[in-house]
């Protein structure tokens, strides 16, 4: 019998074994991540303190050197300890592959400050350092909610005025006995160089070697409308009244300020940069007395959303989910860029033309597997470009003058296409003195008119034009032309002699105009000038936004006058033509166009992502004749191209023969 237990008491004790080092593996693995968050929250509070020590450089290290020499010891012995204090807290960081180049920041800044450099160079390396610093260990940026203004004063009275005032001077009534003199918050020149999110560090950590305490023991949601109250008393309520009609009136202002993050992390010196001083100061006035206007719906489209959809694609592209990434790529562009492109048009056609071959180029590299870090830059040089593209709005955005040539210039580009298609089917209708035919053509580009009206009407007041919308509009529409203009143009070529054109009237004329050949006119009149008033539609939209309705108006005008001109001149002309010149003239202008149009429409198709990409950089990109810098639209002119010369070709040889 006790032998028989004897296997059992060993399988107690295996139990007991195994469950005694779980226990142990349990409790290691508690202590572990004990230990590793509260290393976490070590790490994150050194970030927080070395980026709050690099703001307070940025902005009071002026107030230490002059003209490179000591003008006030005391303060520059602070700007020495700060700097110093920020190396420690770099040097105690987890390592990453940027800690290194942190720590060789902090040393140019400590350089720098020993120097005695300019202020604006330490400012400068200051904030690049504090950036690198939080893209390389990410802390809390923002609030989670749109923090109260008005429980931010309740609390600035309890809690701050005593020493700073209740005006935000730094005269309260404790602050003569102070030993560091209280921040007067109303001192504009150290106010457009600090962030909420500076003010919001402070408060939470206090600030050494002074009698500011830290305000830990408040709330989160506190110290945020604590810090927003606290930055706001440097931009007056008169100027808060002007940056809210700003706000609301200008969609590009709206651009600049997205969210919380942006709201709390941008100073107004920085916002200065991009739409002048005035502005930011109203700008600023308004936001950090009603954050909540942030965090209020927002129109789609928007180059916060490009630089999001990018940002996300790079990240998905380096995870491996390369489809995913592609996705995003082409979102960024059909959903963000492409909305506020009419816009941008307007303002700087030659840096939209940028955007738009860079970002191609960019889908392009994902489709192809180029290196991460290859993608990668594309993306940072697209979002350089965006930056550029947040300015370019804003400037003369109210001026008369560029809306109505903006206005003008789009009606005329836009229009030009399809008038000489239009205006060469009308001429040859008059050759043939098959006036009868004519109303197809009349009533093709009249119904397009009628559904371009119908179109705007949509658009502005039913639902949005999506950005895939618009590219396959323009790029299925292009094509068809394309392909009836290749028709239209070899057969043109072959009526080039006069004797043919002759024999052509008496045997195929009656039967060629009329029914589907017929419609074929009313549909290609249709085709090129609904395509043509699309993409004007769009850009109109975007003027009229502006507020210059009557400079939009007299643009179009001004634009329909030179159209009707250019119409009646090529029309007087022609009639005066012998037939057989008439026709070799026609043939050629159709044949340019279908390369053209081959051109453009692969280019819509592509970016509306049915079309893959391959980018060609050695071909420049010159819009008005189709030619992009990509595998595909070259191809595809290449290939009209051939087709028109065999046409021709074949012409010629049936004309010999006979």
């Amino acid at each position: 019998m006790a032998a028989g237990l004897k296997p059992e008491r060993h399988l107690s004790g295996a139990i007991v074994a195994v469950a005694f080092l779980r226990f142990v593996l349990v409790a290691l693995a508690l202590c572990s991540a004990a230990s590793a968050g509260a290393q976490a929250q070590q790490g994150d509070a050194d970030v927080e303190t070395a980026w709050r020590l690099l703001d307070y450089i940025a902005v009071d290290y002026r107030g230490a050197v002059a003209q490179g020499a000591v003008s006030s010891t005391s303060e520059y012995a602070e700007q020495t300890e700060f700097i110093e204090t920020v190396a420690a807290k770099l040097t105690a960081l987890p390592t990453t592959p940027a800690k290194k180049d942190l720590l060789a920041g902090a040393e140019g800044l400590r350089r720098a400050i020993a120097d005695k450099a300019d202020p604006a160079r330490v400012a400068e390396i200051s904030r690049g350092l504090a950036a690198s610093l939080l893209a390389a260990y990410p802390v809390p940026l923002a609030p989670s909610t749109s923090p109260s203004f008005e429980r931010g004063a309740a609390l600035f009275d309890q809690n701050c005025a005593a020493c700073h005032g209740a005006n935000g001077d730094g005269h309260g009534p404790a602050a003569a006995t102070l030993a560091t003199p209280s921040i007067a918050f109303v001192d504009q020149d150290r106010a457009r160089e600090r962030s909420v999110f500076a003010l919001y560090q402070v408060i939470t950590q206090g600030l050494d070697g002074t009698s500011m305490a830290s305000f830990a023991r408040l709330s989160t949601a506190d110290r945020w409308a604590l810090a927003l109250y606290a930055g706001h008393f440097a931009f007056p309520d008169s100027a808060a009244k002007d940056g809210e009609t700003l706000w609301k009136s200008d969609a590009t202002v709206r651009q600049l300020v997205p969210d919380l993050q942006a709201l709390v992390g941008m100073t107004p010196a920085t916002l200065e940069q991009k739409i002048g001083h005035d502005k930011a100061i109203a700008l600023v006035a308004y936001l950090r007395r009603h954050p909540e206007a942030v965090t209020q719906p927002r129109p789609p489209g928007s180059l916060v959303l490009v630089r999001d959809r990018l940002a996300k694609s790079v990240a998905a592209y380096r995870s491996g989910d390369r489809e995913r990434a592609r996705e995003l790529a082409l979102s960024a562009y059909l959903d963000g860029f492409e909305p506020v492109e009419p816009l941008l048009a307007t303002r700087d056609a030659a840096l939209l033309a940028r955007i738009e071959g860079d970002m191609g180029e960019y889908r392009g590299a994902m489709q192809h597997g180029q290196a991460v870090d290859a993608v990668a830059r594309r993306a940072q040089a697209l979002d350089e470009l965006l930056n550029q593209a947040d300015v370019a709005p804003s400037r003369g955005s109210a001026s008369d003058l560029s809306t109505f040539l903006g206005a003008a210039a789009i009606l005329l580009r836009e229009g030009l296409e399809a008038l000489l298609i239009i205006v060469a089917m009308i001429a040859f209708l008059r050759k043939a003195e098959r006036m009868e035919v004519m109303p197809y053509v009349h009533g093709g580009w009249i119904s397009a008119l009628a559904a371009g009206a119908v179109t705007w009407a949509v658009a502005t007041w039913l639902i949005g034009i999506t950005g895939a919308n618009r590219e396959l509009v323009e790029g299925v529409g292009a094509v068809f032309a394309a392909i009836v203009l290749l028709w239209i143009g070899v057969w043109m070529h072959g009526k080039a002699q006069a004797d043919q054109w002759q024999r052509y009237i008496r045997e195929n004329m009656s039967k060629v105009l009329s029914g589907r050949s017929a419609w074929l006119l009313f549909g290609l009149a249709f085709v090129v000038v609904y395509r043509e008033v699309f993409e004007t539609i769009l850009f109109y939209s975007a003027l009229w936004t502006q507020g210059n309705g009557g400079a939009m108006l007299a643009g179009a005008g001004t634009a329909c006058v030179a159209l009707a001109i250019i119409a009646w001149l090529i029309l007087r002309y022609s009639r005066h033509l012998p037939i057989a010149r008439f026709f070799q003239y026609s043939a050629w202008l159709m044949a340019i166009l279908a390369v053209v149009l081959a051109g453009k429409g692969l280019a819509a198709l592509q970016e509306a992502g049915l079309v893959g990409i391959a980018p060609w950089p050695s071909v420049p990109r010159v819009e008005p004749i189709g030619l992009f810098p990509t595998a595909q639209t070259v191809a595809a002119q290449v290939l009209m191209g051939v087709a028109l010369f065999l046409g021709f070709r074949w012409n010629q040889r049936q004309a010999a023969s006979r």
